[in-house]
């Protein structure tokens, strides 16, 4: 039997009992799991994402009303200022992926064939294709362990004369310690691109992401905390670098020169006006569904103590934390089951939740084969060991009622109790 915390006096149903001053944890049998036919703890599904309100309708309704559904017009201009100005920039460029605004932003900024671009182990691929397809080099480098975000001790002892850039993704919405990201962008003056896509609205020392290195990108792919199906954009305050980058979106255009004026290669990588009317729609109900997020959060930080499982670490310097994932670990010989049976024992009890990636991107075909595009892979431990304990839970199980994460909690304490090799009470293993 595990204690915990108080919790604002919650009551808690079994296999959790509120005794008014502590909960209880208190397991059964592994017949009890639902992994072997047992109860789940929760039937009822979480709050299904993408989810459409009367706002966004009413947006979408306007523009198709009006003559303009293209990425040139009033709804895409008015979304780009909106965003950037939430996340503290003066530009913003709407694209129509996350992916194309990393690329456009390496463009942009000038990287190109044989420039070394440090990134971290772990992301989309998009974080390291994005500079294979611009011909410069990425520069596979280890994550943190309590945060999972690049080790900037690690990227410091990357750097070569050839390194020109570094993208940063602040992973499951969590900021990179942008201090020591910052102070090492001044000492061997790198270009820093922020991978936000994860991290809608996070902040760390009360300024928000995106607007910290040279540019920001957002991905609003279907499951983002801010979605249009697709779409990206990206962030500035260097007014040089938005009129590059938007140059390069529009087919290398400019904006007080005539539409069949063409300046520079550029390509289409437009938002259309339909994104960007659903986008501006979540927009207005960013800060409070983080909010919402982030209570959860706190209550399962609250109410799970088990042993053998930790979350990723949020330090005080992080005012807000967008939680697109909620990521965590599992100790196998502290926890009584190894990761991939945690996950499988979680869905089974109704809880959305899903091991980390398979592999670090360097190990993907893609950089394996070859005949693979240049890069170069430092010693990257955390990395690996990351894919072997380490889960997540979709933002969309934080988007419920106290009750709702409760039952979060009631599964990590089921399934820890029912792995366990002995009982409490000297029983014999239920194993």
């Amino acid at each position: 039997m595990a204690l915990c915390s108080p919790l604002r006096n919650v009551c808690l149903e079994s296999p959790m009992l509120w005794t008014g001053e502590r909960i209880l944890f208190r397991p059964k049998t592994m017949n009890n799991l639902a992994l072997y036919g047992g109860t789940p703890v929760r039937e009822k599904p979480y709050p299904s994402w993408p989810a459409a309100e009367q706002l966004e309708r009413d947006q979408l309704t306007e523009v198709l009303s009006s003559q303009q559904w293209g990425g040139h017009g009033k709804t895409v201009a008015q979304f780009e200022t909106l965003f950037a100005g939430m996340h503290d920039c003066k530009y913003g460029i709407a694209t129509a992926t996350g992916t194309l605004a990393l690329e456009l932003a390496l463009t942009a900024a000038g990287i190109g064939e044989g420039d070394e671009v440090i990134v971290p182990a772990h992301s989309f691929v998009a974080t390291a294709t994005a500079v294979s397809r611009v011909r410069a080099v990425p520069v596979f480098v280890d994550i943190e362990h309590n945060s999972y975000g690049i080790d900037a001790e690690r990227m410091n002892l990357a750097i070569t004369d050839r390194t020109r850039a570094a993208i940063v993704v602040h992973f499951g919405g969590l900021p990179v310690d942008m201090d020591r990201i910052g102070k090492i962008s001044q000492d061997h003056k790198l270009v820093i691109i922020e991978d936000a896509a994860h991290a809608h609205g996070a902040e760390w020392h009360g300024q928000r992401v995106g607007s910290f290195g040279l540019c920001g990108t957002f991905s609003f792919q279907n499951s983002k905390t801010m979605t249009a199906g697709e779409g990206g954009i990206l962030t500035t305050n260097s007014e040089e670098l938005a009129i590059q980058a938007r140059s390069v979106n529009d087919g290398g255009r400019r904006e007080t020169e005539g539409w069949f004026n063409h300046f520079e290669l550029g390509s289409n990588f437009r938002m259309t006006a339909f994104q960007a009317a659903l986008l501006s729609a979540q927009l207005q109900k960013l800060t409070e569904r983080i909010h919402l997020r982030e209570e959860n959060v706190e209550i399962l930080r609250d109410t799970v103590c088990t042993p053998g499982i930790s979350f990723q670490v949020q330090p005080d310097s992080v005012t807000a934390h967008s939680f697109y994932l909620l990521v965590g670990r599992i100790d196998e010989k502290t926890f009584g089951v190894n990761r991939d049976e945690f996950v499988k024992a979680m869905e089974a009890e109704g809880i959305p939740c899903r091991p980390f990636y398979p592999h670090p991107l360097y190990k993907n075909s893609l950089y394996t084969e070859p005949e693979s595009p240049l890069h170069r892979v430092e010693p990257c431990p955390e990395a690996e060991f990351a894919t072997k304990d380490s889960f997540w839970i979709s933002h969309r199980a934080l988007a419920g009622s106290s009750e709702d994460t409760l039952d979060i909690s009631r599964a990590i304490s089921k399934i820890h109790e029912a792995f366990q090799p002995e009982k409490s009470n000297g029983e014999p293993s239920i194993n």
